[in-house]
């Protein structure tokens, strides 16, 4: 490797000298700078606090910008409840919003991940885990999921199932219902919000069909027959590995991947089963979603995954899975101000995390 000395670089005109590539500075550890025999307007990169620094001639300063730490995140939404349809049939809820910068992770709605999140030290954020929609007896439409908040994030709730006389809503991944286009079978419900979570199912009005819930992964699936449709697919988190999914109860666990976000199923329309009424009612999308039940109360998702419930024709519809909140930072930081949460927290490969499953924070501050 060639190698240049020399003592002093100057200019032969009035430009300013250039170099094409990056300039990297040397790297020390805090130990080993200060081990350093060092002059005024020495510059060195400190690995342990990840600044630039310049030595003063008496003490070493950061060098500009703003202290800050970088937080990876996965978090959703409450999911939306599933219709109760008033022997009608009824859509499944949609599932919460889902958003997440982890890894090269997918958010919600197929986008790819999302930027990277740096937050200032010692100033105050907030956390509010959103909790899942209320189903509610015949003939009426869901209970929307609400909003859950990260800092400067926030996933949108799911929306609600509708039933014959009401359309259900839009939200992170829209409930299903009864009117809408399919496109290759799933689709033509309420809309769901992009970057987050996918439309519900529809279906045919006239004929009592209602559409499964969307999910963050995958619209729900358009209702053709009398028989009830399932709720779209959630979207794979790598945030944690299944056994922590597991330990801390957050997400649903399918085969080798952790679920959030499946979108409930719709219900059958229930007349008296002699007038050969169907018997088939859809399935909750994998990520938590409720499955729909025409006989009586719908089936709920499951909380901490976001999910949506299931609908049904001769009940209650299924509440909605509660949010979550998971995120990680390097572990020689902290974090503080986390009265009205509840939470569970390990360190793991030098990164602490924090998994938020209920409440609601305004003082939370990373030093």
């Amino acid at each position: 490797m060639s190698e240049l000395k020399t003592n002093k670089i100057s200019t032969n005109d009035q430009n300013n000298v250039a170099i094409d590539n990056a300039l990297g500075l040397k790297s020390y550890t805090t130990s080993l700078r200060n081990g350093l025999t060092s002059v005024a307007g020495d510059m060195i990169y400190n690995s342990d606090d990840d600044k630039v620094q310049v030595y003063n001639g008496t003490a070493w300063e950061d060098l500009g910008g703003v202290d800050a730490v970088q937080v990876d995140f996965a978090l959703i939404a409450g999911g939306g409840s599933g219709g109760g349809g008033g022997a009608k049939g009824a859509g499944g809820g949609g599932a919460g919003g889902y958003r997440s910068n982890f890894s090269s992770d997918n958010t919600g709605g197929g986008v790819s991940t999302e930027p990277s999140l740096f937050l200032a030290l010692n100033s105050n954020y907030t956390i509010t885990v959103g909790a899942g929609g209320t189903g509610v007896n015949t003939n009426y439409t869901g209970g929307s999921g609400t909003d859950t908040t990260f800092a400067t994030i926030t996933a949108n709730g799911g929306g609600a199932g509708g039933v014959r006389s009401g359309g259900g809503t839009s939200g992170g991944s829209g409930g299903g219902r009864g009117n809408g286009t399919a496109i290759d079978g799933r689709g033509g419900g309420n809309a769901g919000t992009a970057g987050q979570g996918f439309e519900g199912g529809g279906g045919n009005y006239s004929n009592y069909r209602m559409g499964g819930g969307g999910g963050t992964g995958g619209k729900g699936y358009f209702a053709d027959t009398d028989a009830g449709e399932d709720g779209g697919e959630g979207t794979v988190s790598t945030l944690l590995t299944t056994t922590q999914a597991t330990t801390y109860s957050v997400g649903e666990v399918s085969g080798s991947s952790v679920y959030f976000g499946g979108g409930g199923g719709s219900s059958r329309a229930y007349y008296d089963p002699g007038q050969g009424a169907s018997s088939v009612d859809g399935n909750g999308g994998v990520g938590g979603g409720g499955d729909g039940y025409g006989p009586s109360d719908a089936e709920d998702a499951t909380d901490n995954t976001g999910g949506g419930g299931g609908g049904t024709s001769n009940g209650y519809g299924g509440n909605g899975g509660s949010g979550v909140v998971i995120i990680r930072f390097p572990d020689k930081y902290s974090i503080s101000g986390l009265t009205g949460l509840t939470s569970s927290n390990f360190t793991s490969g030098g990164y602490k995390y924090y998994i938020f499953t209920q409440g609601t924070s305004t003082t939370v501050q990373f030093s």
